[in-house]
């Protein structure tokens, strides 16, 4: 961030160290109410966030299993259907070559 020849950043970086104080200066509560405060809030954040993970790990879960039951019942046609096309393949292949 350079205007005007002038580094921009560390007036920014400023910014926000004065910003910090003030508001833990002005905040209507005593600092050791205000780190229970965030302690707890961050807590309940990650309690959410492992919720949410696991609901999508299970959803993943079920979305790998129909998947996995899906090809399943529809790799033996491939496997039938890929051995007929080499066997095609093969057979054109001898008479283009006359063999």
């Amino acid at each position: 961030m350079k205007t005007n020849g002038e580094f921009k950043f560390p007036y920014f970086l400023v910014g926000i160290a004065l910003g910090a104080i003030a508001g833990l200066l002005l905040a209507p509560s005593p600092g050791e109410e205000t780190w229970k405060y965030l302690r707890a809030r961050s807590q309940k954040g990650w309690d959410y966030l492992h919720q949410q993970a696991g609901k999508l790990r299970a959803r993943a879960e079920g979305v790998i299993k129909k998947g996995s039951e899906f090809m399943g019942s529809h790799r033996d046609s491939v496997d039938v259907t890929t051995e007929a096309e080499k066997q095609a393949y093969q057979e054109d292949k001898r008479e283009t070559l006359g063999g």
